[in-house]
């Protein structure tokens, strides 16, 4: 995502003015074109269900497995149990990190995402275990750079719907899609600063 689709996006955005106090608070997101998808989709797995500060830490433990820290599926399959239970990960997500790693072993490149849509990918992501909906829109937000994704399943843009719109209740999904209407086409965007209100800057 390049700065003048960021610049376009915090003047939309800036026109909500309870976001525009975030946004005039906080530096601008920084979006990192990655082209190593399974190294992304690892990180995912890594970051369901943790704070982000939490997660951060143990991607890095994972990352200091591997040479130059760049993941493999072919080095990962072969990693034990035991070394990766010892950097923080739960067995669960061994096992998914390990499924993931066969997932790109049997497909090798015959995979190219950028020639898909966003339904196709999450419909190719979905098959794999432990890819669910919030793992497949980090995906699309993060390395896809896809600029109006919003992740309700997540718990930290809920707690930034609950504290910007002073709910008493964490909001569920619908209340989100029609709050955020506003938004688009740049809710990626707008999600980084619920994140940053809420305190949550390991976001990704």
């Amino acid at each position: 995502m390049n700065q003048k689709t960021i610049n376009l996006a915090i003047e939309h955005l800036s026109n909500d003015l309870k976001l525009k106090k975030i946004i005039d608070n906080h530096s601008k997101p920084n979006f990192k074109k990655n082209n190593d998808y399974y190294n992304s989709l690892a990180k995912s797995i890594i970051y369901q269900q943790l704070s982000g500060r939490v997660a951060n830490v143990i991607h890095n433990r994972f990352l200091d497995i591997f040479r130059d820290r760049k993941p493999s599926p072919d080095i990962t399959i072969s990693i034990s149990e035991k070394e990766l239970k010892n950097i923080g990960l739960s067995k669960q997500k061994t096992n998914y990190i390990k499924d993931l790693s066969r997932y790109f072993i049997e497909k090798e490149n015959t995979i190219n995402f950028k020639l898909m849509n966003d339904d196709e990918i999450r419909n190719e992501l979905i098959s794999i275990k432990g890819i669910g909906h919030w793992t497949i829109d980090m995906f699309l937000m993060f390395t896809m750079l896809k600029p109006n994704i919003l992740p309700t399943g997540d718990l930290g843009i809920k707690k930034g719907f609950k504290k910007l719109f002073n709910l008493k209740d964490l909001p569920d999904e619908q209340y989100m899609l029609k709050k955020s209407k506003p938004w688009e086409p740049y809710r990626t965007i707008a999600c980084c600063y619920l994140w940053r209100l809420v305190d949550d800057e390991d976001f990704w």
